[in-house]
């Protein structure tokens, strides 16, 4: 059996974006029937990445969990957020121009909305596009404090994101 399903996630503005899809996932798994297989999420989205992790229980003002704050504290010192133009490489003149060329009528064609190399340097440091869980008996084998995180590192504007499900199994 192959199914397939879409997760559609609201992303904010000026901070890291965070989403626990654990859920989404168990709900979707037990719509299906599928006893024993694999679950796999992907995005198309390039300064997007899934992580596994234990809920970390604390929260700051802005919901995130304390791990997840650690997780920010790191990435900045890693690629800081980008707050002008030439502050990193990219994007040079060629992607800048394809860019404004593109026509989306829910984003703005500005140069200020490819100003996020930054999340684009954390989403490669970070990696994972994609992760595949495991279904046996019909559940999804994540213990009991393990969760699923869908987090968009670009900070510019909140976004419509899209998650892809894949059940494949028997």
């Amino acid at each position: 059996m192959v199914f397939h399903k879409e997760i559609k996630i609201k992303t904010v503005s000026g901070r890291t974006s965070y989403h626990d899809i654990q859920n989404d996932l168990v709900q979707i798994v037990e719509s299906v029937d599928v006893r024993d297989g694999i679950l796999v999420i992907s995005t198309p989205h390039t300064t997007c990445s899934f992580y596994y992790e234990e809920n970390m229980h604390d929260r700051n003002f802005y919901g995130d969990d304390f791990l997840q704050v650690d997780i920010n504290n790191l990435m900045e010192k890693l690629a800081p957020k980008m707050t002008s133009e030439n502050q990193y490489n990219s994007p040079g003149e060629e992607h800048i121009k394809f860019g404004l060329s593109l026509t989306d009528p829910n984003y703005p064609a500005e140069k200020w909305v490819m100003l996020n190399t930054d999340a684009h340097l954390k989403s490669s440091v970070f990696g994972t596009h994609s992760e595949t869980l495991i279904i046996k008996d019909g559940q999804l084998l994540c213990g009991s404090l393990g969760k699923v995180y869908f987090v968009d590192w670009d900070q510019l504007r909140e976004r419509d994101r899209t998650v892809n499900v894949l059940v494949m199994g028997e």
